[in-house]
């Protein structure tokens, strides 16, 4: 079995954690795990939920240089998709279009571990789950850019006040002065 992103390099075989198996590359050390591997070990599992990150999130990784690189499916040859991880460095994992198996470039494994998304890979490739995470996105920008214009200590008002209006019976009232207020 050949690396999709190292040509000519052979996989050799490892263990993940969990007792998954998988091949790695030695050069490129990037993972293949074949569907069938997953999905086993995916059976042996309780829970299989997954949700979107704060795209803000620092966790020290720096993405393969390798990762803007296409490859073929070690197992079939078919095309490998990819589904962004939209972190503060944002990479790609990969999923054979026709298999159904994963290719993670060196270190994207142990992230997707620590996030949680390792146990239902499949679902990153949903427009579901890629959309949800768009708006996940979307909403730390916003909060980030509220806190560069009000300052900490107003904007964490702003927050408090926008998550009381949401609970209160009648907060679209209160939304409704805020908004007649500011027109004037």
């Amino acid at each position: 079995m050949q690396c999709p992103k190292d040509k000519g390099e052979s996989l050799s075989s490892i263990i993940l954690s969990g007792n998954l198996a998988a091949h790695q590359c030695p050069v490129c050390e990037g993972t293949w795990v074949s569907a069938d591997d997953y999905e086993s070990w995916q059976a042996s599992l309780s829970d299989r939920s997954i949700e979107p990150v704060p795209a803000d999130l620092d966790l020290g990784y720096e993405p393969s240089p390798l990762d803007a690189k296409g490859g073929l499916c070690p197992d079939c040859g078919g095309y490998l998709a990819r589904a962004r991880i939209g972190l503060k460095h944002p990479f790609y994992v990969e999923r054979c279009v026709k298999c159904g198996g994963v290719w993670c470039d060196r270190g994207e494994w142990p992230v997707l571990e620590h996030l949680g998304l390792h146990v239902a890979v499949e679902q990153l490739f949903t427009s579901d789950w890629q959309l949800r995470s768009r708006e996940r996105e979307y909403l730390d920008r916003e909060r980030r850019a509220t806190v560069e214009k009000l300052g900490d200590d107003l904007a964490q008002r702003v927050f408090d006040l926008a998550d009381q209006l949401a609970k209160h019976p009648n907060g679209d009232f209160g939304v409704a002065y805020l908004m007649r207020r500011f027109e004037q």
